[in-house]
């Protein structure tokens, strides 16, 4: 299943070519898993209701029906619309699933079980299936079956909490982290879950909990003093948790650098002229007393950087190899040269929706890599053609219009 370009240039397969998702999946968390997948070169299959996913309908868009949150989360992927709540499009989407690899949801279990579409109704359909359920929380505790959504859930797993020890005020994070690191989570355990069914022959069902997901990713960190039994000081790195660690102050704007090592502090300290040891306030002096005195460290740092303008200090950490970057806002970083050296922001040509950039597959691959093989699908766009790939003869997909079971909006 090799794909094509636009200019007609064969290019190879991705590393799931063959492997067909079943995606009925919306808003961020699932999409952004299922969409990894088609750019790895799965065939995903995105089961919509007649409404279509709701980021289709999240501004700013240049037609209805196709926001750009949605073009960002949804390439690499064919539309079909149907109604499963009516008897004919629950039996077209087992009839879907009962050849493909993978079934994934983030519909909540009790909706799911209405409809008679759980794990073991699938499962009996074609038992090779990776069935994967992506939730708010595990089913086996007392928060299972409750709503979730991204800034439900970094309140949970206290970010806004850690923002605000050091901001003063508990803040979200601007990005949907908690959507995109569960939906990255899920890649992975649905990748090995084929794995196993290659060697095996066997499907599961994996469940991906956002909750416990990003508890564990945030706890990686701030465990602290309470990773011993009994504890031996409180949760919390205090590194991350310093007040001034953050963009540094210039003289006449702002910078990113991370000082780290003993090699770039001794390196930083002959640029700035306290190569002497005696110099020094002892506590900058070893990597052991650095970490019992983060707070010092970087505030002293930061009132060290205001003393010289941008321009000076990227040539000064330049020339004494220290980590630094220059503090991009969301412009500057589109546009960022490195960016556009690697291709990673691509632009395509959508048959409606005209030319659009998109931010493509970071990884580059010696054999089989990743790429935007198709744009992101209009509602309901290629629904006649995934069921008659399944077998469907034009009369059961004439039927399941006239019940009105299949959608086709374009037409």
């Amino acid at each position: 299943m090799t794909g094509r370009a636009q200019d007609g240039a064969t290019k190879p397969a991705g590393p799931l070519a063959g492997f067909k998702v079943i995606d009925l999946t919306s808003v961020m968390m699932g999409p952004y898993a299922t969409m990894i997948l088609g750019d790895y070169g799965a065939d995903v299959i995105k089961v919509e209701s007649p409404d279509g996913d709701v980021m289709r309908h999240a501004a700013p868009m240049r037609h209805p029906g196709m926001g750009a949150m949605y073009l960002q989360g949804n390439r690499n992927k064919r539309s079909i619309v149907l109604d499963l709540k009516k008897p004919s499009g629950r039996e077209a989407l087992l009839r879907l699933a009962s050849s493909a690899d993978v079934f994934v949801h983030n519909v909540r279990p009790a909706a799911m079980a209405r409809l008679k579409l759980g794990a073991d109704d699938l499962l009996a359909v074609n038992p090779r299936l990776v069935y994967a359920s992506l939730h708010g929380f595990g089913e086996t505790g007392p928060y299972a079956g409750r709503p979730a959504y991204d800034d439900l859930i970094q309140g949970l797993t206290a970010l806004p909490a850690l923002t605000g020890k050091i901001t003063g005020e508990p803040r979200y994070s601007p990005a949907t982290m908690a959507d995109r690191i569960v939906g990255l989570n899920a890649t992975h355990a649905i990748l090995a879950a084929l794995i196993h069914r290659d060697r095996t022959g066997e499907g599961q069902a994996i469940e991906i909990p956002m909750f416990e997901t990003m508890a564990q990713f945030v706890l990686g960190d701030h465990m602290a003093g309470r990773s011993f039994e009994p504890p031996i000081g409180p949760p919390g790195y205090s590194r991350l948790l310093s007040p001034d660690r953050r963009p540094y102050q210039t003289s006449d704007g702002y910078i990113c650098a991370l000082v780290y090592s003993d090699k770039q502090w001794n390196a930083f300290f002959r640029k700035i002229g306290l190569e002497n040891e005696a110099d020094r306030d002892p506590r900058l002096n070893s990597i052991s007393a650095r970490t019992r005195n983060y707070d010092f460290v970087y505030d002293w740092f930061s009132k060290v950087m205001k003393t010289r303008s941008t321009a000076e200090w990227m040539k000064l950490l330049e020339e004494a190899d220290i980590p630094h970057a220059p503090l991009h806002d969301l412009d500057s970083l589109i546009d960022d040269p490195h960016l556009a050296a690697v291709g990673l922001i691509q632009s395509i040509e959508h048959p409606t929706e005209g030319a659009l950039r998109l931010a493509g597959p970071a990884a580059t691959w010696s054999k089989t890599p990743p790429r935007i093989r198709h744009h992101p699908p209009r509602l309901g766009e290629h629904g006649e053609d995934i069921l008659r790939e399944a077998g469907f003869t034009e009369d059961e997909i004439a039927r399941l219009a006239a019940e009105e079971a299949l959608i086709n909006p374009a037409s």
